[in-house]
């Protein structure tokens, strides 16, 4: 099964497809969910709760409940420090914004919001938890930050982020997915809200600036000297995003040289190249979605894009132009193991189980432990804080790095810092990272890999969420005997809410989407592109039979 490409791919975004921003926000504030229908109610996944206005998953009554329900676990939890709330360039981040601030003030949360007014990268929002929280053992800190991620325009977002400065764990979403539902079904019983204009001029809220200790903290966790010694030259776009108001600070502070490409912020984005299904969405790692900074890929020693709230990072360089997301993973392992002579030499690797293999061997070649969890990267943050992991990585493009110093930078997703490290390696190497994962790789064999999609009613997705390993009967896979069935990761023993099965030279991991009637797909091959189509058939032949025999 293949991706049906949209002929608008990677050609600009005409107007008919533009998303009608005052009809949007007007449907966010007129449209009321209905907590019996399961797709209009609060569910957080793996990065929060999202959803779009105009189908009522994400309203004004959706922000008011977690909005509450976050204030109810922080009375809960004993958290009483200031929350850091931050915002993306999406269209219904605005009204939610205004909408969350009149349930924390009304509740007497110290609030921290952007000095300017402006928007803020997730990764900016951890960095000044843990910046804040360093040394305290209460009146800790946490943070929100509304938005939906690189999903299209018509999409709102919110994400809550603990004391830890990551993703909320499964127990924490829970409290708050259960509790938000719970006032949505109460018909927002139990809300407490001030209106806007008041609860802005609360003692409650804090103007913050968020830019300046970001970028002045850069420098320790990459090399901005070498960057800027070696006049590397750099090509940025922001996509629109939360970044785009900091890599300005960025070149001034460090003077390098750097061009933001485009700096336009635009809530129907309309200058975005169509993504491969027609859809407008700022997905960095989508080489339909990058056509526009690929096509500058001569023009600069090294380009990078960032997503909407700059956790994602998509590396183009002139060798190759947009790098697989895996292979980019790969290259930073290899080169910040080599690069970081402050770190442990015992801190660990940690990867999704749908990351590639190669990261696996680039770790096994480096004499570093390899730590395989659940998707999500809110399984990083507790290694990441304590130092016993040096990088964290997901297949999607999100990771993040400790300090030069060997401390922690951020527990969640930091696009910025990876497209800055993409920069010091040509700075350093002289060579861009495409061809620094070449050399890095070349006695560990080619990957082969790619995502599918195949369709699965609800009660196949429930199934293969909860499957137990034993209802697998197949004994081999593309022609090779099975090592491994997990249904439970190996680096944590944590359930990967799916199946993954090994071979010696590929594997597959199916897991269901939340959100739509399919499961997807993940496989690689360490043999060929044929062998890799192989795995790819023969896992949903045995997906396939465990459904029947279930049904049966």
């Amino acid at each position: 099964m293949s991706e049906r490409i949209s002929s608008l791919a990677g050609k600009p975004a005409p107007q008919s497809l533009l998303v009608n921003t005052p009809r949007l926000v007007t449907s966010y504030f007129a449209l009321a969910p209905d907590p019996a229908i399961t797709a209009q109610r609060v569910l957080f996944g793996t990065s929060g709760h999202r959803g779009s206005a105009f189908a009522s998953s994400f309203n004004e009554a959706h922000v008011l409940a977690i909005t509450q329900a976050v204030c109810a676990y922080r009375r809960h939890a004993g958290i009483d420090g200031p929350l850091f709330l931050g915002i993306d360039t999406h269209a219904l981040s605005e009204p939610a914004f205004a909408t969350a601030i009149e349930v924390l003030a009304a509740n007497g949360v110290e609030t921290m919001l952007d000095a300017a007014g402006g928007y803020t990268p997730t990764p900016v929002i951890s960095h000044a938890i843990l910046r804040y929280n360093r040394a305290r053992t209460h009146g800790l800190a946490d943070g929100i930050v509304l938005s939906p991620s690189h999903n299209p325009p018509d999409q709102g977002g919110f994400k809550y982020n603990p004391p830890n400065g990551g993703p909320a764990d499964i127990d924490v979403t829970d409290f708050i997915g259960r509790t938000a539902n719970q006032i949505l079904a109460a018909k927002l019983d139990g809300v407490v809200r001030i209106p806007y204009e008041r609860a802005r001029k609360r003692a409650t809220c804090h103007a913050h600036d968020y830019i300046t200790p970001y970028v002045d903290d850069l420098m320790n966790v990459v090399d901005m000297d070498a960057i800027r010694s070696a006049d590397v030259r750099i090509g940025i776009d922001p996509l629109g995003g939360a970044a785009v108001q900091y890599w300005q600070p960025v070149i001034e502070r460090y003077k390098i040289a750097a061009t933001v490409v485009n700096d336009a912020v635009d809530p129907t984005f309309r200058f975005m190249a169509v993504d491969w299904d027609g859809k407008i969405r700022m997905d960095c790692s989508s080489r339909f979605a990058m056509t526009p900074l690929i096509a500058l890929q001569d023009k600069f020693d090294i380009g990078f894009a960032n997503d909407t709230d700059a956790d994602r990072h998509g590396i183009v360089c002139p060798s190759g132009g947009l790098m697989n997301p895996n292979a980019y993973l790969a290259t930073a392992v290899s080169y910040l193991c080599t690069n970081r002579p402050q770190w442990r030499s015992d801190s660990a690797i940690g990867k999704t189980v749908v990351s590639s293999g190669m990261i696996d061997r680039v770790a096994a070649k480096l004499g570093r432990k390899l730590v395989e969890v659940p998707v999500g990267f809110k399984w990083f943050s507790k290694g990441l804080i304590d130092g016993s992991l040096a990088f964290g990585g997901e297949e999607s493009a999100g990771a993040s790095f400790l300090r030069r110093d060997g401390s922690v930078w951020t527990t969640d997703k930091d696009g910025l810092i990876m497209g800055l490290l993409a920069a010091e390696m040509t700075a350093r190497t002289g060579r861009d990272p495409n061809r620094l994962y070449a050399s890095a790789t070349q006695d560990l064999g080619e990957s082969f890999y790619n995502r599918i999609d195949a369709p699965a009613t609800r009660e196949q997705r429930t199934l293969l969420a909860d499957l137990d390993p034993v209802r697998v009967d197949a004994k081999d896979l593309a022609g090779e005997p099975i090592e491994a069935k997990l249904t439970r990761a190996p680096g944590n023993n944590a359930a990967i809410g799916g199946l993954k099965v090994v071979t010696r030279n590929g594997w597959f991991a199916a897991r269901p989407s939340g959100t739509e009637a399919v499961y997807k797909i993940y496989a690689e091959s360490f043999r060929s592109e044929e062998h890799l189509r192989q795995i790819q058939h023969d896992a949903q032949a045995l997906v396939a039979r465990v459904f029947s025999k279930t049904e049966t």
